[in-house]
Order: C-alpha cells, then structure tokens, then sequence
C-alpha cells in the first residue's frame, strides 16, 4: 500500500510513476506523437537542404522555412473553432493522413508556387495537430495520471522523436551510396522528404478506432457560474496559491466589467511579448541551423542527423527533471536564468571555429531550452484563471507562429548579404530583451522563491 501511495504522489507531481496505467486511447495518442516526433526532426533536417539543392538562395530557403508557421498562423484560431464544432478526432485524423500527403507534395515539387503551397498546407495541418492532441490526452486521463502523461507526450515528441533525426541523415546517405550521387543532391533529399511522410503516415493508422468522449455542452462551456474546480484541483499547490492570489486582484473580471477587463489585457502583452521576442530569438537560430552546419563546417547528411539526434535527446531528457528543478528555485527565476545562459551559449554556436564547438553549444543550447520551456509554460498559465487559460494558449500559439515566420525569413536575409553568424547574434540580442522584460514585467515573482512542500 505504501508503494502504490508513493507512486500516486509521483504521478501527480509530474514525476515518474503512473506511464503504464492509462487507457488504451492514451497509447495510441502518444504513439501518434511519437510518429509526429519522427516526421518532425526528419523533416526539420531534409527538408531546407531539399529546397535550397533545387538551386534556391538562402533567401527564398528562409521563406519557404516560414510558409509552415505561416500557415499555422493563418489556421490556429479557425481550427480550435472548427474543433469544438466538429470534435477533435475527425481533425486529428485530417491531420495525421494529410500531413504526409503535403510532405508527398513537397518532395515532388519544384516551383515556387507549389513549394510554398505545400508548405502552408503542411503548417495547417500541424495546427490540426497542436489543437487537438494535448486536450485529448487531457480528456482521457485522470488528474492523477495527467501531468506524468502530459509529460511523457512531451519527452515522446522532443527527445525520442529526436531520433528522426538520425534517420533524416542516414536516408539521404544510403541513396547516395546507392545511386552514386552526392548526399546533398536532389534525390536523396528527396528521398529523405518521403521518409518524413511514412514515419507520421503509419502511426496515423490506428488513430480511427480511439473513442472520443462526450463534451460539454454550450452552457457548461461558457457559463461563468460553473467553476472549474476539476482545473484547479489539478494545480501543484503552488500554482492554485497564484491562481487564487490573480483572481483576488481581479485578473478574473465578472462580465461586463472594464476595467477587470484591461487588467487581463495588461497581463496577456506583459506575458506575450517577451514571448513574442523569445520565439522570434529561437526563429532566427534554428529556423535554417541545419543549413548553417553545412555551409559553416562542410557537414555531410549523417553527421548532421547524429548530431540533432544527441541534442534533441539530451532536450527531451532534460525537461522530465524540470519539475524537481523548479522547487528549489521557483518557476520565473529558473525560466529567466534559463533565457540569460542561453544567450552565450547560441554566440558559441554561431562563431565556433569548428563544429565539435558547436555541436556541443547546441547541445547546451537544447538542455536549457527543455528546461525554460515547461517550465515558462507553468508559469504564464498560473498567472491567469481557468477561464482565459484557453485564450492565453491560442494567443502563444500565434506568437509561435510569428516568431517561426519572422525568424527564418531573417535568418536567410542576415546569412545570404551580412554573414552566416550575424542571426545568431541578434537571436542572441532577441532572448536577452525576453528574460529581461519578463524580470521588469514580474518583479516580485522574479524575486520569490517557492514555498517548501508541507511535511
């Protein structure tokens, strides 16, 4: 009895226990997720490389890098609707047999106009994806099992999805060595373009057969008098004790209530537009990184995966420890420090002498990046009620999606007519404002330090 009371506290603080409890609708989920981790680190390393051996600039590899978040941006909102008219399966089923129809059609192409097509259909799609996984994975768990899943899901997408990285420089190479043609040719990217389509295609399969449950309706959604006590239960302790001191100083308004209102407005831009600044950072850094590797150190395909596949695992890793990390250094505090040890290590990345230097930045840079992220996340919905947690996401969604459109367009501006080490100075400069402004934005939990848990 011990043992199971132990491992039931673990699960609900994030920890390790409770991965082999849920349901089977909860397994066929992740394992989509895992499929998505593959399609995703495959097509991150093969994709850009694809386009710019089509004899495209850096220019136009930086905009057609941005077409995705584009088209994430374009969707977000209308798709979180259309899920909550239609129900979340039918689009995440759209979305896990579309995307490698659009991954098809990239591959396949070579102008412009169906090249950027393709990758705002793909940036749709994903969108499909971000709306409905996380709110069906939260549906079909209890509030013991959901954090150690919501965290399971996460380290499935990042760190073992990473390992799609390794077969993103293996595919192309092993063509090469079939066809006789350089690693960096067109057809053994392409190659590698059609491996990203069938490693999210055959994880889609089973999703046709999960259950979804029955949802609220209208009233029980929008009914301000029905408090949601199943989210808040759900909080660590200390993030119900933020919840409850926002909503005494009325960053929850009644209807009809103008200045509570403006007070939820201040709040959302002091929290989005370090974020907006943070993503754009992280846009111009990694939005065309692969292509920096091979133009800086003369990188081959499969030195490349490797090299992803190590740091995307040491990311993924990194962020389960998150949790235990925070209590002892409370959640701004460790998000902004997090922010401020990044800035040194993206400049090592961008003006190594060598690439052993910047594989181990990046490296770093991955590890820091898996611990600001959850971390930043717990934060930022802590600062509001249940009622606008949903309104915050959708809008961190957006910022996401400028900064990724923002950021690679810039990225291939600075590399093609200033310097290929130029974007990772002003991502640099763009994550230092970040950290500072959320430090002047939340002076006082800046400051704070968590409360030991009670004995």
């Amino acid at each position: 009895m011990a043992q199971v009371s132990l491992a039931r506290r673990l699960a609900a603080r994030g920890q390790w226990g409770g991965y082999f409890q849920y349901e089977r609708t909860v397994y066929i989920l992740l394992l989509f997720t895992l499929g998505k981790g593959f399609q995703l680190s495959i097509a991150t390393l093969t994709v850009n490389l694809y386009v710019k051996s089509l004899g495209y600039d850096q220019v136009f590899v930086g905009v057609f890098a941005a077409t995705s978040a584009i088209g994430a941006l374009v969707a977000g909102v209308p798709v979180g609707f259309l899920a909550d008219r239609m129900g979340r399966k039918p689009l995440l089923i759209i979305s896990g047999f579309a995307t490698p129809i659009t991954l098809v059609a990239t591959a396949l192409s070579a102008s412009v106009p169906l090249l950027i097509a393709s990758g705002l259909l793909n940036g749709i799609m994903a969108s499909a994806y971000w709306v409905t996984n996380l709110p069906m994975l939260t549906e079909h768990t209890t509030e013991e099992q959901r954090v150690g899943a919501l965290a399971l899901n996460n380290f499935l997408l990042l760190g073992v999805g990473a390992l799609g990285a390794l077969i993103g420089g293996l595919v192309p190479q092993a063509v090469a060595s079939i066809t006789g043609q350089p690693a960096l040719s067109t057809i053994p990217l392409r190659i590698g373009v059609l491996a990203a389509a069938v490693a999210v295609f055959l994880p889609a399969l089973p999703l046709v057969t999960i259950h979804e449950p029955r949802r609220p309706g209208r009233h029980d959604l929008h009914d301000p008098s029905i408090p949601d006590r199943a989210a808040v239960a759900a909080l660590p302790p200390s993030e119900a004790e933020g919840l409850a001191l926002t909503q005494q100083a009325g960053i929850d308004p009644k209807p009809g209530d103008p200045v509570g209102r403006w007070a939820v407005t201040a709040l959302f831009l002091k929290l989005l537009i370090p974020d907006a600044l943070f993503t754009t950072g992280e846009g111009a850094v990694v939005g065309l990184l692969s292509l920096f590797f091979v133009f800086r150190f003369s990188t081959q395909p499969d030195t490349l995966g490797i090299l992803f596949t190590i740091a995307g695992l040491v990311g993924g890793a990194t962020s389960l420890t998150a949790p235990r990390i925070v209590r002892r250094f409370g959640q701004l505090r460790m998000a902004t420090t997090m922010q401020y040890a990044s800035v040194p290590v993206i400049l090592l990345i961008g003006y190594s002498p060598g690439l052993p230097l910047a594989a181990t930045g990046e490296f770093a840079r991955q590890m820091l990046r898996g611990l600001f992220e959850p971390v930043y996340a717990a934060f930022a919905m802590g600062r509001v009620s249940s009622r606008y947690r949903g309104r915050l996401s959708g809008f961190y969604s957006l910022t996401w999606s400028l900064g990724f459109s923002i950021g690679p367009i810039t990225e291939g501006f600075l590399q093609r007519n200033v310097g290929l080490s130029t974007s990772f100075a002003v991502g640099a400069a763009m994550i230092l404002l970040s950290a500072t402004l959320l430090r002047l934005f939340f002076p006082r939990e800046a400051r704070a330090l968590p409360k030991p848990p009670p004995r």
